[in-house]
């Protein structure tokens, strides 16, 4: 069977895998999703995780990538990790765990998805003779670790745009040090939202798009989606190898993360609820408090990859909620643009409470954790992970009856953020050896305002080899 992929606002056309792949964002301005799943890969607790991944990926893959090329991508993609379970899972307390994500090369869960992601785009330009003109907006981890998974990497342009001076320094240095002649940083006068609003108004400009033959590497890009549905797999297993059912807890900003978790939830695997961290940039929150969808001005915080107000994953959501009515969902999202605020369906939002909850934690409150896992636990956590642990013990208050282990998904290594850790807990992680030098090489980025003439420009010189 041969998966295709439709666009959530119904107006692009059906593409197979390949095509969404180097598509990244449909032509109607929609994400592209599968039209069906599959279901029930078969993952035991004992296989490896390339196994793993091999079994819950290569159904969405057929077509383009057979089972014999599919392997040995993801084992080179795995090779890298520190650790031989690529995502380790930790046991952090009675019935509360930790899947420690940031084991990769950018220390961060987005390498888990990008190692992978970036092979398959390099396979199949060369399978079409094609190049491609990567455009990414980051929050801090995605625009590394993207760089990180294609760099070098022949017939392939990437294009980064970060918030200036809104993510931390070991974020902005992992980016802008990488010395590949591929790999060009912009430093946006702005905030995330900014960057991503940028980076949909390029692929909507159909003649740029087509001219720099852009494509995407954010989690608008099915691919990202569908390599992190592999790890929810493993966790469960190795917390309940027998198949009973757990919860997971996700810190969240741009919502491919914990969507991923309901993907996997509808393969068939045994989960009782998603958890949805925020920080005080709580519009998911809001949105499970109230029905509303309202955005507001992005607050900086402890958790800088967090701090988005528009949630591009959630449009997935939406979509499914509603029946898979792209019509209704673009009228709403294009009512959320023009207003700032639009209530959701009362249908679609019984259909997310019934297998969501939602929490919010301050700044204050996530330095707190950090030390109280740290005394606790002998546990080290970053700040977005933190939010996580925090939420977990709210749920686990809130919902007293509740039985099901809750697993943590622990999303960047503390060393991403020594400043905030070390207030919290007077303790200054260091970053690993491949990076102990980080802070000595040089930096290359430039600076703009958010204006897509501009970024067009430098897109322009980019693909053209500039």
């Amino acid at each position: 069977m041969v998966i295709h992929y439709c666009s959530t606002r119904g107006k692009a056309p059906e593409l197979t895998f390949g095509d969404a792949l180097l598509t990244g964002l449909a032509s109607d301005g929609g994400l592209y999703c599968p039209v069906e799943l599959p279901s029930d890969p078969t993952v035991a607790s004992e296989q490896s995780y390339a196994d793993a991944a091999l079994a819950v990926i290569a159904p969405f893959v057929e077509g383009t990538f057979s089972s014999e090329e599919l392997a040995p991508m993801i084992e080179a993609s795995y090779a890298s990790f520190r650790h031989p379970s690529v995502c380790p899972v930790i046991n952090l307390q009675p019935g509360h765990y930790l899947v420690d994500l940031a084991q990769g090369p950018t220390l961060a869960f987005k390498d888990v998805a990008l190692q992978l992601v970036g092979r398959m785009l390099e396979a199949e330009l060369a399978k079409r003779g094609d190049r491609l003109t990567i455009l990414a907006a980051t929050s801090g981890d995605t625009g590394s670790a993207a760089i990180e998974a294609v760099a070098n990497k022949a017939n392939i342009e990437i294009v980064v745009l970060h918030p200036l001076d809104r993510v931390s320094d070991v974020q902005r240095r992992q980016m802008t040090t990488v010395a590949a002649s591929n790999v060009h940083n912009i430093a946006i006068r702005g905030s995330f939202d900014d960057c991503q609003d940028l980076v949909k108004a390029a692929f909507a400009d159909e003649s740029l798009r087509n001219e720099v033959r852009l494509g995407a590497v954010n989690s608008i890009n099915w691919a990202r989606v569908m390599a992190q549905v592999v790890y929810y797999f493993t966790s469960a297993r190795a917390v309940n190898p027998g198949g009973e059912p757990v919860s997971f807890v996700v810190p969240t900003g741009n919502f491919g993360n914990v969507l991923a978790g309901w993907y996997a939830k509808k393969m068939g695997l045994a989960v009782d609820r998603l958890i949805v961290a925020s920080n005080r940039n709580d519009v998911l929150t809001r949105f499970f408090e109230t029905g509303l969808l309202k955005t507001a001005r992005v607050e900086p915080s402890l958790s800088p990859s967090m701090d988005i107000q528009i949630s591009s994953n959630f449009e997935r959501l939406l979509w499914e909620a509603s029946g898979r009515q792209g019509d209704q969902v673009a009228q709403l999202l294009s009512a959320l643009r023009s207003d700032g605020e639009v209530e959701v369906p009362q249908a679609w939002q019984e259909a997310i409470r019934a297998e969501f909850d939602f929490y919010r934690f301050d700044d204050g409150s996530t330095s707190n954790q950090i030390a109280q896992t740290l005394s606790a636990s002998d546990q080290l956590v970053d700040p977005h992970t933190a939010v996580g642990i925090g939420a977990a013990h709210q749920a686990a208050t809130a919902f007293p009856g509740r039985t099901a282990p809750l697993i943590t998904l622990a999303t960047a290594d503390p060393a991403k953020f020594p400043d905030a850790v070390e207030a919290a807990c007077q303790i200054r992680p260091e970053l690993p050896p491949h990076l102990s030098e980080l802070f000595d090489r040089h930096e290359h980025f430039d600076v703009m305002d958010g204006d897509l003439s501009a970024i067009a420009t430098k897109l322009r010189s980019v693909g053209q080899g500039g």
